[in-house]
């Protein structure tokens, strides 16, 4: 296979292939021989169909494989030999098909651009302990008494902090109901009935549940909120809501008592102890891997912070637009109107430039360091990461590759797997501080401030 690279301005290459005719003809024969072997075709067993035949009815399909394999051959064979480091692959174009055997085609590749990488090994973070606490599985045995509570009628006093409030409720804003004044994203708030209320603060709407306490069952009133300037609903921040509510019912949670008999409620055969060592288990699996998270979000964090270089424009653009649908895409699922959104166009656009150049700076990053220690993606780890996906699918692993080849999505599969590892490599390099959650915390307010 002969490689040409003309590398030109602006973060831009054009590669330009030429296949051997016997290199061509032997990829084309095993892509080939993997359709005879699998081919049903009518009057034949599958895989026993002429040759012949198979051929010329998956004549189309041999084709796009075959370019599709050798594209991905000369690309990873480009970043090889000439050292490349690249963000986009495009697509194959001028594809010709020489008498003589031979293929040739060209594609059109944007570069990282060339920059020094800052010390990456040792980068110092914060990270909370990774020992489960005697409070944290305490907590988490709270949950599950919660989740196990009965829960008694009470008639004979009045409701209190802790019970449960079982109340009927109809919201407005200045005089009128939530529809009336800001439409459909009203009407979650509207109106309820037979609505299981906990008596604690930050339950449901904020202040809400407090002003309850002192009612009795069949009592009225109307309880005034005037919700911050964080509040989910835009429209209604800072606006004063009036619910006028009626308690039905007033309850009391019984929980259960903490002993063995509990245990075995959760799981058969299994002791208080037992329980309590499924959740140090369990939660240390879980908070573990949100540690390796958070740690990987800190060092990936630090390290773009300590280059500068610039982005090639295409891919920042396409990047920007990508995280712009993104955006609008989770306004709409919030319930936000094409007007709402049309209103904070100039707002979504900076967040989608911004998260657009972090992307892109964290990816060409992370390849410099990939490239700098030898970091690679086999094609065994390829085919594993292949494997899930058609789990998740619940499809043939060959049809799943051939999906992605046909989606050119086999080289971003590659790229994807290969920033999982760099980082991982950048995290055991990293100088690690582990303290409490509220140094954590305190450390957190200290740099947003």
């Amino acid at each position: 296979m002969n490689i040409v690279v003309d590398k030109q301005p602006k973060c831009i290459a054009v590669l330009n292939v030429e296949v051997p005719a016997n290199d061509a003809a032997a990829k084309r024969e095993a892509i080939a021989s993997n359709y005879r072997s699998q081919a049903k075709l009518s009057g034949f067993r599958p895989g026993k169909a002429p040759k012949n035949l198979v051929e010329k009815r998956f004549s189309k399909q041999i084709s796009e494989e075959l370019t599709e394999a050798l594209f991905e051959n000369a690309c990873n064979k480009a970043m090889d030999e000439h050292k490349l480091k690249v963000c986009d692959f495009g697509f194959p174009d001028k594809i010709t098909e020489r008498p003589d055997g031979s293929i040739s085609f060209e594609t059109r590749l944007i570069l990282a651009p060339d920059f020094d990488l800052p010390d990456y090994k040792g980068i110092e973070i914060k990270a909370p302990f990774e020992e489960v606490s005697e409070a944290e599985i305490d907590a988490h045995l709270q949950e599950l008494r919660q989740r196990l509570a009965n829960f008694e009628d009470i008639s004979d006093r009045a409701l209190q902090n802790d019970d449960i409030a079982v109340v009927d409720f109809h919201t407005t804003l200045d005089g009128k109901s939530l529809s009336e004044a800001i439409g459909e994203k009203g009407k979650y708030l509207e109106k309820r009935e037979n609505h299981w209320l906990p008596v604690k603060e930050g339950s449901f709407l904020p202040g809400y549940a407090e002003q309850l306490v002192g009612m009795n069952e069949g009592d009225q009133k109307e309880v005034s909120l005037t919700l911050n300037e964080d509040f989910p609903i835009e429209d209604l921040r800072g606006k004063t809501l009036v619910l006028h509510t009626t308690l039905r019912k007033v309850k009391s949670m019984i929980l259960p008592e903490l002993n063995d008999e509990f245990a075995a409620t959760l799981v058969p055969d299994k002791t208080l102890e037992d329980i309590k060592e499924l959740i140090r288990t369990n939660t240390g699996a879980e908070k573990k891997a949100k540690i390796q998270e958070y740690k990987a979000t800190q060092v990936v964090e630090k390290l773009i912070g300590l280059v500068e270089f610039e982005l090639p424009e295409e891919i920042l653009q396409s990047e920007t637009q990508n995280q712009i649908n993104v955006l609008v895409n989770e306004g709409s699922k919030q319930g936000a109107s094409d007007e709402e959104m049309l209103e904070k166009k100039e707002e979504i656009f900076s967040t989608a430039s911004q998260r657009a150049q972090a992307n892109i700076r964290t990816n060409f990053i992370l390849q410099a360091v990939a490239q700098e220690e030898g970091l690679k993606v086999t094609e065994s780890d390829l085919i594993s990461r292949i494997s899930q996906i058609a789990q998740a699918r619940k499809e043939p692993i060959k049809k799943v590759i051939k999906d992605l080849q046909s989606k050119r999505q086999i080289q971003p599969l590659r790229n994807q797997l290969l920033m999982a590892r760099t980082i991982d490599f950048l995290v055991e390099q990293a100088k690690v501080t582990e303290v409490s959650p509220d140094e954590l915390n305190s450390t957190l307010t200290t740099e947003e401030a």
